[in-house]
């Protein structure tokens, strides 16, 4: 049995003890519902059951750090309830559920996906039914492209993290306003916000977005912890699986990809462009200042570096803010 199995076995049975004490104190199953995505065909409904409180703090506005400690409740049945169906399913080891509904009958927009499991309240999970008439799709990194936080230096992305209140994390300045242009002349583009931050954040990042005018879409994360190849999940892994499957799941769609150069975005976008260069329209990238990068991972340089030049075709733009690359991108728009 390799490490990574250990870490496992290890994790899993630190969750079953939790379970059980936690259910002797009278916390009940809780479903989170995920924002979905998909076509007229079928749609992918996401979401999580897990061990809450039933007491839980009073104000919603609390330590980030309250995020992480969940207890998941492993191999549920759970009942999945969208448009003209309504599918059996179970939730993984880690508690998650990803239900592919076919054949719903609903038509483009946001609907909702009703989840129901046994002790638990049904809750309702929003889920985007993407126009088979787009021509393009936005895909956005979070970390340091719309939140500023820093990543993925350990100590400041713990700190931003865990002990900041969750109403206090700020924006990238004027991202918001590039998105709102990249989407005016094609409002049926549909927008992921792709991450490799844990899904335990969910519901703070939807309020962050929503409350800094950033347009609504599904969060592609990830969940932190060993896994059947390793003691922690790639990332950089994380994000190229998303993309294959984004550009499987709506194969006439062109993509603009937003990123930032304080991690790995500039490679990764780099090498999905160069296998699918046809299925990129443009590609964004952030440039954080000397200081960020030294915040971010120790040395004043990117990580990964960014040019401008065209990539197999592409266009890319950069700038220090959304305010620059905007006023880039408005003088050779990428978008027809």
């Amino acid at each position: 049995m390799g490490i990574a199995d250990i870490a496992r076995t290890i994790e899993g049975k630190i969750n079953d003890v939790g379970v059980r004490r936690k259910e002797a104190k009278g916390w009940r199953p809780t479903i989170t519902g995920f924002y979905g995505y998909g076509s007229e065909k079928r749609v992918h409904v996401l979401g999580r059951l897990t061990l809450q409180d039933p007491e839980p703090p009073a104000t919603e506005v609390q330590r980030g750090w309250r995020q992480f400690i969940t207890y998941s409740l492993d191999d549920v049945p759970v009942t999945v309830r969208f448009g003209a169906q309504t599918i059996e399913s179970h939730t993984n080891d880690q508690g998650y559920l990803d239900v592919l509904v076919h054949d719903h009958g609903l038509v483009p927009g946001w609907h909702e996906a009703t989840i129901e499991a046994a002790g638990a309240e049904p809750v309702t999970a929003q889920v985007h039914v993407v126009d088979k008439n787009a021509k393009y799709g936005l895909i956005s990194d979070i970390d340091d492209t719309v939140l500023v936080t820093w990543l993925p230096r350990a100590m400041l992305a713990a700190w931003n993290s865990w002990v900041k209140k969750t109403n206090t994390r700020q924006p990238v300045e004027g991202m918001a306003e590039f998105y709102a242009e990249l989407l005016r002349d094609h409002p049926d583009t549909p927008v992921f916000y792709l991450s490799t931050g844990a899904w335990n954040t969910f519901g703070t990042l939807v309020d962050f977005l929503a409350r800094h005018g950033f347009p609504q879409g599904p969060l592609l994360l990830t969940d932190w912890g060993p896994t059947p190849t390793g003691l922690f999940r790639n990332g950089v892994e994380h994000k190229k699986v998303q993309l294959r499957n984004l550009i499987i799941e709506y194969p006439e769609i062109r993509w603009i990809l937003v990123g930032d150069d304080g991690q790995h975005d500039p490679l990764t976008y780099g090498d999905f462009i160069f296998e699918h260069p046809d299925r990129v329209a443009g590609m964004a990238i952030r440039q954080l200042s000397p200081q960020e990068h030294v915040l971010s991972h120790g040395t004043a340089a990117p990580l990964a570096q960014a040019r401008r030049e065209e990539l197999y075709g592409v266009r890319t733009i950069l700038g220090e803010d959304g305010h620059e690359l905007l006023a880039e991108y408005r003088q050779d728009p990428f978008l027809e």
